[in-house]
């Protein structure tokens, strides 16, 4: 629901940072690999009970996330860069749940089991539908820039980083954080599944 704002807000930013990759060689490919590993780093700070020091890097690497796309639009977006950019992304986000429950099994497995189960639906619904979109042509005017059909929703990138955020700020509220987002990605599912339902009913 807020990507459009914020990427609108970060554009100057990745745009004078892609610029300055591209004049020393840096490839959009390195970026998001670079952004999926410091994601795993802020996962891994937060299962060890680091959590601000994993928000810190975790904002580092969604930073990256933003960058790649702006710098591979500098050179060539290739198949190969929007394959592992949505990937790695998803990755990404379904370590930090994961990481919660490895630091504090016992108050946070439950809520981040449903909270990854939620995610399951948002990332299934999101890609399929960008499968069919594609093979019928299908293009979203609001994200033009995007290498596949991105269909928003109530729980977006940056809605999941908030939230994201917020866990890592208040640790010992995580499972109610996680289950409040999870209920809200269910929101996003029911969306998405009648959006599918009205644009391939023809």
């Amino acid at each position: 629901m807020l990507d459009r704002t914020a990427l609108r807000m970060l554009r100057p930013s990745f745009d004078a940072a892609a610029a300055s990759l591209q004049r020393a060689g840096v490839s959009a490919d390195q970026v998001t690999l670079f952004g999926f590993v410091t994601g795993v780093a802020a996962a891994l700070a937060i299962a060890t009970q680091h959590p601000l020091i994993g928000l810190v890097v975790l904002l580092a690497s969604r930073w990256c996330d933003g960058l790649d796309g702006e710098l591979a639009r500098l050179t060539t977006p290739t198949d190969r860069g929007g394959f592992l950019d949505i990937t790695l992304d998803f990755l990404v986000y379904a370590s930090i749940p994961l990481a919660f429950a490895i630091a504090d099994p016992a108050a946070n497995a439950l809520a981040a089991a449903l909270l990854l189960a939620a995610f399951i639906g948002t990332a299934t619904t999101f890609l399929a539908f960008a499968v069919m979109a594609g093979q019928r042509g299908l293009k979203n005017a609001a994200y033009p820039s995007k290498g596949m059909y991105y269909l928003g929703g109530l729980t977006e990138g940056t809605e999941t980083l908030a939230c994201f955020a917020l866990m890592c700020l208040w640790p010992a509220q995580f499972a109610l954080f996680a289950t409040v987002f999870a209920a809200l990605c269910g929101l996003t599912i029911a969306t998405r599944l009648w959006a599918g339902w009205r644009a391939f009913s023809a």
